[in-house]
């Protein structure tokens, strides 16, 4: 009789569990449809900067005078923008991103320096002991560029005064709703996009070539960290939503198994008591 009742109370308490698993399954596919639709949207607008800012660069007049953001120097200190995010509950993502941005710190033979986005990532360079440079977490669900702006900021003034030489972005693309893929992507310095002839066109810029690529290179720059971020939240959710599925899938699967031992213990129980009264019936006569 112990063993039904224990039996009933896994099956409840795994009951429970699935109704959590299940509502945060639906809770994850909501902000990954939203946060999906925000990432696709920004892709144009970032494709169509890239391609302006290569046909800047490849007029004669700013050819002249390059900008900072576009300085190739000598690599002797790397940043790196660690993208995680602030919670659990979401897969392997944010173990893939700490491999991913660890395997490469150390394929590195120069000092490199941390900006970390997210608690993940935050607690586990911590736990190594890496040189960060800037924390910021809790950026929520849905953020602005406003939101990432300081990121953009710390990144520009540290290239520009060369206290770094490259500057590289880590986080989760979305690629589809079951594939999130760590990339390694360097923003710093820019590298301008090859335009092939036939979409060359001699565009006339106001109030000139020169002022127009200084002002949309700090954009640019912004706009990638926005857009990482932006991918990051995408896959996060993703990841979430596999995840509490799977999750919601194994709890219905051990409620079956649950359920099977406790008829069979009831079986079992019945039957006993059955042999039971036979023989004592069976005694009696």
């Amino acid at each position: 009789m112990a063993n039904i009742r224990i039996i009933r109370r896994r099956i409840r308490s795994v009951r429970s569990v699935a109704k959590i698993t299940r509502a945060m399954e639906m809770i994850a596919t909501s902000k990954m449809r939203k946060a999906q639709e925000r990432g696709l949207q920004g892709r144009p607008y970032a494709e169509k900067l890239h391609q302006v800012i290569a046909d800047l660069v490849a007029l004669p007049d700013t050819g002249k005078a390059l900008h900072p953001l576009l300085q190739v120097r000598p690599v002797s200190k790397i940043a790196v923008v660690h993208i995680t995010p602030d919670r659990g509950l979401c897969g392997g993502l944010h173990s893939n991103l700490n491999r991913k941005t660890g395997s490469f710190i150390l394929e590195q033979k120069v000092p490199t320096s941390m900006i970390v986005v997210g608690s993940k990532g935050r607690d586990y360079m911590r736990r190594y002991r890496c040189d960060i440079r800037a924390e910021f977490t809790h950026l929520g669900d849905r953020p602005n560029l406003i939101d990432t702006l300081p990121i953009s900021r710390i990144i520009i003034d540290d290239y520009t005064n060369a206290i770094v030489d490259r500057v590289y972005l880590v986080y989760a693309d979305f690629v589809s709703t079951m594939v999130q893929r760590p990339v390694v992507h360097q923003v710093l310095p820019v590298e301008p996009a090859v335009i092939p002839a036939s979409e060359n066109v001699d565009y006339l810029y106001e109030p000139g070539a020169v002022g127009v690529l200084s002002a949309l290179l700090p954009r640019f720059v912004e706009m990638e960290v926005f857009h990482a971020i932006l991918e990051s939240i995408a896959s996060e959710q993703s990841a979430r939503m596999v995840a509490m599925r799977n999750a919601t899938d194994s709890a219905n699967d051990l409620i079956d198994e649950l359920t099977l031992m406790h008829n069979k213990a009831r079986q079992e129980m019945i039957t006993k008591e059955l042999l039971e009264i036979t023989g004592a019936a069976a005694a009696l006569s």
